[in-house]
């Protein structure tokens, strides 16, 4: 079960990027998702004059395994694991597993 979602404030744990912070873009069902800020890679692209695009080396982000990643505590200001806890409702919670807080 992936325990983190589009929107969250994580931080790299693993890889070339390790200690980089960002928010998850958006997820892929292959286990892979985009970081903004992170994995940043270069690629070439040719110019397309009907489009009005320009050619050159253009910066963008790649994906990243979501077991390199790790959700951001902003407490304790250090990568946390997630936990999930049953509500009185019967809704499922995640909660930071150090401080037991609700995640937002």
């Amino acid at each position: 079960m992936i325990k983190i979602k589009k929107g969250d404030e994580v931080i790299v744990i693993a890889g070339k990027d390790k200690g980089k912070q960002g928010t998850v873009s958006s997820l892929e069902p292959n286990g892979k998702c985009f970081v903004s800020g992170v994995n940043m890679v270069k690629r070439h692209t040719k110019a397309n004059p009907q489009a009005g695009e320009q050619g050159g080396i253009v910066e963008k982000e790649s994906l990243i395994d979501i077991s390199n990643i790790s959700i951001f505590n902003p407490s304790s200001k250090q990568a946390d694991k997630v936990a999930i806890n049953i509500s009185e409702e019967g809704k499922r919670i995640r909660v930071y597993k150090s401080s037991g807080k609700e995640i937002k």
